[in-house]
This record gives C-alpha cells, structure tokens and sequence, in this order.
C-alpha cells in the first residue's frame, strides 16, 4: 500500500531522527556480565544486583561460568563487563585490547575441604602446597574442578608449587569434574574426596555433611577478583554507558559497601578494596 500524505511522511522522519540521535538508550537498559561461579555460588550477586538495579535502572544479566570460559566469552563479544578471579588473565585480556581497563574490586581466600576422617592428615596446616603433597603421597582422592576457572588455575599453580604431576595422576586418586564449585563439592562429598573452593562458596554450600576445612591461612591461597569494562572499540556491541555505569558503581563506595555488608551465617563473605586503586 503506498502512503502519500506528506504529513505522515514527515512525522515518520521526524520520529526517526529522533531514534537516531539516542543510540543505545532502550539497549542499555540491560547489560550481560561475564561472572564466576563463585559470585553467583555464593549469593553475592543475588544481594548486590537489586541495589544497582534500583539505583540505576539498568538490568544485569549475569552469565556464571568459570573464569576462563568467561574471558573467551568476552574475548567473543558476548557481554558488557568481565568480572572475574585470576588476575594474570585479566591482565592479558585488558593487554590484548579486549578490555579497557581492570580494577581491583574485592578479595577472599581459597580453603582445602576434606571429610572429618582426614586420610591424608592435613587437617589444621596453613601450607597448601605441603599439604597438596601429602594428599598427592597418601593418593587420597582429591576433586579438582579441572575447568580452567580461577580457582582452577590457583589449584594448577599450587600443585606445580608441591611438585606434584596432577595430569599424570589423572583418573587415579585425582579427579577432574569438568563443572562449577557448587558441583564440584557435591561430587566431592560424595566421593569423600579433598577438594579446593573459595571460602564464600564453602560458607554458602549447603550439602557439607561432615566435610570441614583442613587447610587454610597460607598467603598463596589469597583469592582477588577483578572487573573490566569490555573495550567497545573491539566489540562495537557492547552497551558501553550501562557497562561504565555498573564497573563504577561496584568499585566506589555504594557498590563497595554492598559487597563488604553481604554475610552468611554471620560471616563475610568478600572483602572489598577498589579503594586502593583511587576509588571513592
């Protein structure tokens, strides 16, 4: 059907233009970011995401996968913001071009679970690597999460710090689920198994049965997440505003005291500092 009113053309033009001159503003109205299991384990997201939800009104979409899926992730396109855990990853990710700068937001600590029974007695140290090497000696069943996430990654580096082949222990005493950490400690107590977690994912898994920490304390089992803007420049894709909106706020002070508030069972759970990289 051919329209010929010169008036309606016009308001059409007219709404058009207006369209053109706000690019992204109906899009922006909700980001997708690239997360870690742990964040989403753990209730973190679940108790800060409504805060900024509120006071921004732009939605997050969390995509909760391990750490090096959601770098590849990001290093594609599909998302906004890359909020995640192995800092020398991240480093490379802002390096390549892909993100446009990292900051600090909040740290916790890696812990050793194991059931009460102990088998390889190394309840109570505070050295990972030693006791890695004692479970690796005594061949006590350990469950790795073997996905390449930040908590993989740690692990990887610890066994490397003991000396212990772990790729060659294999399908032995040492067994690699391939899936989160919740999944990962409920394969764990099932088995009966040792197994590596971030403290907030131990304090907010439910399924511990007798499973307590056995190692804890050692410096190396510092556990820092960082989060990065998605470089638009790289991914024209990406809703540059909503995505600045969000990093700022979760580095200076209402995203800040959001994360350090949130407690289970009267524990904190994460310990912000993007102070210390110049935040407000």
């Amino acid at each position: 059907m051919k329209v010929r009113n010169s008036g309606f053309l016009a308001a059409v033009a007219v709404c058009a233009s207006m369209v053109l001159t706000v690019p992204g503003h109906a899009e922006d109205k909700s980001i997708i970011v690239q997360s870690t299991t742990s964040t989403q384990n753990s209730g973190l997201f679940d108790y800060i995401l409504p805060m900024f939800e509120e006071a921004s009104g732009i939605k997050v979409n969390v995509v909760a996968v391990g750490t090096g899926q959601a770098i590849k992730n990001a290093r594609n396109c599909d998302g906004d913001v890359l909020f995640v855990h192995a800092k020398p990853a991240e480093e490379k990710f802002v390096s390549d071009g892909y993100g446009v700068k990292r900051y600090d937001v909040m740290y916790n600590d890696f812990v050793i679970v194991g059931p009460a029974a102990d088998p390889a007695g190394v309840a109570g140290r505070n050295d990972a690597a030693a006791s890695l090497k004692t479970i690796a000696g005594a061949k006590a069943v350990f469950a790795s999460r073997g996905d390449d996430s930040g908590t993989h990654k740690k692990e990887l580096r610890l066994w490397q710090d003991a000396g212990v082949d772990v790729r060659a222990a294999s399908g032995t005493w040492y067994r690699e689920t391939g899936s989160g950490m919740g999944a990962t400690l409920n394969v764990s107590v099932g088995m009966g198994a040792y197994a590596m977690t971030d403290r907030a994912t131990w304090i907010a898994f439910r399924n511990k049965g007798e499973f307590k920490i056995a190692v804890e304390g050692d410096k190396a089992m510092f556990n820092q997440y960082g989060i990065i803007q998605v470089n638009p420049a790289r991914c024209p894709n990406v809703k540059a505003a909503a995505a600045k909106s969000f990093v700022d706020w979760v580095i200076t002070r209402d995203g800040q005291a959001a994360i350090a508030a949130y407690k289970l069972d009267g524990k904190q759970l994460f310990f912000a500092n993007a102070a210390k990289e110049g935040a407000s």
